[in-house]
């Protein structure tokens, strides 16, 4: 029981407060540690590049782990009234649903005022060349990146601390850092390879998952599967992709990927709509791992 409350005390937490400024954030802290090891590994060669990177994951994210495994342990005798704020408060930082939509509401605003304004403030919601995207585009980006990140953001930490506790969400929020921190092509390629495919490994089942809370009834499954597949990605193509059957528009990343292909581009209605289906997600996703939750407890016969 005092998961479940911490967990539905962090979500109130995130639903009121949203994210701390970076200098009180335990993420932000966690990725100012990792910057150097990340650069140390990608100044070697291949093949020590791939050692070291590997090394360093296995060592930030596992001291990540450690320190929830001893903090969940020092407050598993605690009273309720100071283990369930103090849990709540560990697990908030792992995950960050009101920061996603709100900044995607943000660039539906900026658009509305004008397409460098749109472009501007997508800059700061994903790494893409913002300035040869036209106001459709724009749009897709902005759902896209709402369908992948509900799962980043907020599933695949809910799953991993309903499956492992603190620890698991700790564990996913670092792994996910490291990925979005070293996991790329061209110099981080093999300083960067071991916390790609980590993150590949511990989002698969949290992505399919996603897609499920944002499928919409009537879509064939097999249709789903087949639009997923289209991306390079082994998971982001599944809320996408379902994101976009759901909404009928198309999604694309020009060059990379087309989603939903006969389908017409997203309209400004279509952002809003998005920004409802996915909160609808959430509460899902919050809800179902509350049930997880009580259904573990009440099988290991806790209190």
């Amino acid at each position: 029981m005092t998961a479940v409350l911490a967990l539905w005390l962090a979500w109130l937490a995130d639903a009121a407060f949203g994210e701390p400024r970076s200098a009180w954030h335990p993420v932000a802290w966690f990725g100012r540690a990792a910057a150097p090891v990340g650069h140390w590994a990608r100044s070697l060669r291949p093949a020590w590049a791939l050692g070291a990177g590997a090394f360093g994951w296995c060592a930030l994210v596992g001291a990540a782990a450690a320190a929830a495994w001893w903090l969940q342990q020092a407050l598993a005798d605690a009273p309720a009234w100071l283990a369930v704020p103090l849990l709540a408060l560990a697990l908030k930082p792992s995950f960050a649903w009101r920061m996603l939509a709100d900044e995607v509401h943000a660039v539906d605003a900026a658009l509305s005022q004008g397409l460098a304004e749109g472009r501007a403030r997508l800059a700061w919601l994903c790494s893409r060349d913002v300035q040869q995207l036209d106001a459709a585009t724009v749009r897709e980006t902005a759902i896209e990146t709402l369908a992948e990140n509900l799962n980043d953001s907020l599933v695949a930490p809910l799953f991993w601390f309903v499956v492992a506790g603190l620890p698991g969400a700790w564990a996913w929020r670092t792994a996910n850092t490291l990925d979005a921190m070293w996991g790329y092509r061209g110099r981080w390629e093999w300083a960067g390879k071991v916390a790609a495919r980590a993150d590949d490994l511990l989002a698969w089942l949290p992505a399919r998952i996603t897609a499920v809370l944002l499928w919409r009834p009537g879509v064939a499954w097999i249709r789903l599967r087949a639009e997923a597949r289209r991306t390079p990605s082994p998971n982001g193509g599944w809320p996408m992709a379902a994101m976009a059957l759901h909404l009928g528009v198309r999604l694309h990343k020009p060059g990379v990927y087309m989603l939903n292909a006969d389908a017409p581009p997203p309209q400004a209605p279509q952002v809003q709509q998005a920004l409802r289906h996915g909160r609808q997600a959430a509460w899902a996703a919050v809800l179902l791992a509350g049930l997880a939750l009580l259904a573990l407890a009440a099988w290991q016969g806790v209190p």
